[in-house]
């Protein structure tokens, strides 16, 4: 029996209160952690199957997003999930703060920039949904300017979706506990000193802010061709799973073909075995 992640994952449609979906829980997990980590192992070979012919047919692409809360695992999924795939066919993109030259640009500019190219999987560390969340949390834009910024977000990823991108948008979903655990277990290892950061702390102050900026946005900006998954991520093992997993449903709906050969087939090795 399908898995169908998608479904169980899906943002439904309607006001959207996080509250409500538990961040430890693990929709249609296939078993405890060790069994999961080997049936994550087993996706791998259709994962590889899947983006070899999406890349071979070079005509569609796929992006993935990944927003969340600080330490809710962008970085893991990247090297747990894409690290599965081949990186010849993989576009990874990272927006941090926006340079000086960023900002003479509309916010889309620098996104547009980084979209996959044809064949490609491409992934957004973050993403032009930080001008609708830090912006409105850190009063970087003015209200006026944000609310306009829901309605450009769709029309960007519906011509996207137009131009035969697949968009594969989660959001890891941990909670407040579980990133306080995960703050403190960077401080007590000196190997992970480096990736702690002092604003982190502060940003936490404002984890309710950041909470309502994130219903919003989930909310204005899941639409029926580019929905938001919401990826319970307390367990770093399920959450890689599930989104290995929707990946491959999304390259199976996709169905990419390998392109008709132009030549014949049985001449060229003909001429092969008589050389």
């Amino acid at each position: 029996m399908p898995v169908n992640i998608s479904k169980a994952l899906r943002l439904p449609p309607g006001s959207v209160d996080l509250a409500s979906y538990d961040p430890r829980s693990t929709p249609r997990v296939p078993g405890g952690k060790k069994k999961t980590r080997t049936a994550m192992s087993e996706q791998a070979p259709a994962l590889s199957r899947l983006q070899e012919r999406l890349y071979a047919e070079g005509s569609r692409s796929m992006l993935l997003v990944l927003q969340g809360m600080d330490t809710s695992g962008k970085g893991g999924v990247i090297r747990h999930v894409v690290g599965m795939l081949n990186p010849q066919g993989c576009q990874i993109a990272s927006f941090k703060r926006p340079s000086e030259d960023e900002l003479k640009h509309h916010f889309l500019w620098r996104v547009r920039r980084q979209l996959p190219r044809p064949g490609f999987v491409g992934v957004f560390d973050r993403s032009h949904y930080e001008d609708v969340l830090i912006a409105r949390v850190r009063g970087l834009a003015e209200p006026a300017a944000i609310e306009r910024r829901y309605d450009e977000i769709n029309r960007f990823e519906q011509r996207m979706v137009d131009d035969g991108t697949a968009v594969v948008k989660c959001f890891l979903h941990i909670s407040a506990k579980t990133q306080k655990e995960r703050l403190l277990a960077r401080l007590d290892n000196p190997r992970k000193h480096w990736k702690f950061n002092p604003t982190d702390v502060d940003e936490r102050r404002h984890w309710s802010d950041y909470t309502q900026a994130y219903e919003l946005a989930l909310e204005r900006c899941s639409t029926p061709e580019t929905p938001w998954f919401v990826v319970p991520s307390d367990h770093k093992w399920y959450r890689n799973w599930a989104i290995a997993q929707l990946l491959v449903e999304t390259l199976t709906g996709i169905d990419p073909q390998y392109p008709p050969v132009d030549f014949d087939v049985a001449e060229q090795r003909r001429r092969l075995v008589a050389g």
